[in-house]
């Protein structure tokens, strides 16, 4: 049977070519500062602070890696869809060094981009009618990925007492028969919340008893300030367990343009995920897994100069966000690469946003972008040259008293 499309307005053309679009699709939306970025176009001379990104080059000898590969004619597919063998060999190597127990290859598979491990391991698990508790504030990305498979996103909201805390128990509570995982990020964005090793563990425990997968997106594992590594569900899950670790190479080595990331895995799913792999994206080029293996091989002192530099920016931004009368500064965080403050009496940080965009022309995230938990309070990135960072905090400092 033929038909022929209605003449008709173009509202209502498009209207027709939305027919039959999956309805995760049809009303799933980007969650970004549009309308601040626009602004601050208009405006000029705004500090941007509100992505969550450094503002430093790839170092050389990752970029050299990668253009050698390009050089030596490695251009073709990658057999392997779960990954190029030196790669998966470093990353098994690192894995087992830092987390101090064996990470076989079999556990590993490379993806374009930490979000593509995210999204393996959401759709690895989850169907239409299941749910993901997850831990909030969070990343917009997380809510609207489970969303986009086709689950419930049910948020679980960490207590603020000046600090943030996890209530394992409520938080277990929100689990039920119809729960495939629970997810969360350890050093959080946008909080700088870590799980406790002994929280880790109680995690762990919950799903040997009840089936329910962890999910833990580790990306900011290596910015923490305690230690080499924030606590990992990697250094106390065995092969068997149902655990997914979610990681990438953006942001402890420099490299979000790259789209490199890895998801750790029992060994048991190991074909099923190589399979999903060919079908999604085919795998990640040869040349950007060169760069990989260059970053985890030569890369450790690169990943202390961005902890270091870190560590810098957010001492300084609490120290002198301490100067603006009413803000809110929860606990300094241990690990992550932002402050995450609040205003008195201010209950939704659009306005701060927007205020401090006019008049500091320093552009921060507002904090409902990460969940309704969040919306009192406002994201700055400290990942920055410390002159930039301090020249933002003057601004903000003068213009706010």
């Amino acid at each position: 049977m033929s038909f022929m499309l209605p003449q008709s307005s173009s509202l209502a053309s498009a209207r027709y070519a939305f027919d039959g679009v999956r309805a995760q699709i049809r009303d799933l939306h980007t969650e970004n500062i549009a309308n601040l970025a626009v602004r601050a176009r208009e405006l000029g001379d705004v500090i941007a602070l509100w992505y969550g990104e450094g503002d430093m080059v790839t170092p050389a000898f990752i970029r050299d890696s990668a253009k050698a590969a390009f050089d030596e004619g490695l251009t073709f597919y990658v057999p392997n869809m779960r990954g190029h063998g030196p790669l998966n060999e470093a990353l098994s190597e690192y894995q087992t060094r830092i987390h101090g127990r064996p990470i076989p290859i079999a556990r590993t598979t490379v993806t374009p981009g930490g979000m593509q491990a995210l999204f393996l391991a959401l759709d690895l698990l989850v169907d239409t009618g299941t749910n993901v508790v997850y831990i909030a504030p969070q990343w917009p990305n997380i809510h609207n990925a489970i969303h986009l498979i086709g689950g419930e996103p049910r948020p679980f909201s960490l207590d603020f007492k000046g600090d943030w805390q996890l209530d394992l128990e409520r938080l277990f509570a929100t689990c039920d028969a119809r729960t495939r995982a629970i997810f969360l990020s350890t050093p959080s964005n946008p909080t700088g919340w870590t799980a406790s090793r002994e929280e880790m563990q109680a995690l762990l425990d919950f799903s040997r008893r009840t089936g329910i997968w962890i999910i833990s997106d580790e990306v900011y594992g290596r910015l923490y300030f305690d230690g080499v590594v924030a606590p990992s569900i990697l250094q106390i899950a065995e092969d068997g367990d149902r655990v997914l670790s979610v990681n990438s190479f953006s942001k402890a080595w420099a490299m979000t343009g790259w789209r490199v990331g890895w998801l750790t895995h029992p060994s048991g799913v190991a074909d099923q995920l190589g399979a999903m792999t060919q079908y999604v994206n085919s795998g990640t080029a040869a040349p950007i897994q060169a760069g990989a293996v260059a970053a985890i091989r030569q890369g450790e002192p690169l990943v202390e100069e961005i902890r270091q530099r870190i560590k810098t920016g957010l001492d300084l931004a609490y120290d002198r966000l301490a100067e603006i009368p009413g803000i809110v500064l929860p606990k300094k965080p241990r690990g992550g690469m932002y402050a995450f403050f609040a205003m008195e009496g201010e209950s939704d940080a659009r306005r701060a946003c927007a205020k401090i965009l006019e008049t500091a022309r320093v552009g921060l995230a507002p904090g409902h972008l990460f969940g309704s938990s969040a919306t009192a309070f406002l994201r700055m990135c400290v990942c920055r040259d410390r002159d930039q960072i301090a020249t933002a905090l003057d601004r903000m400092v003068a213009a706010m008293n």
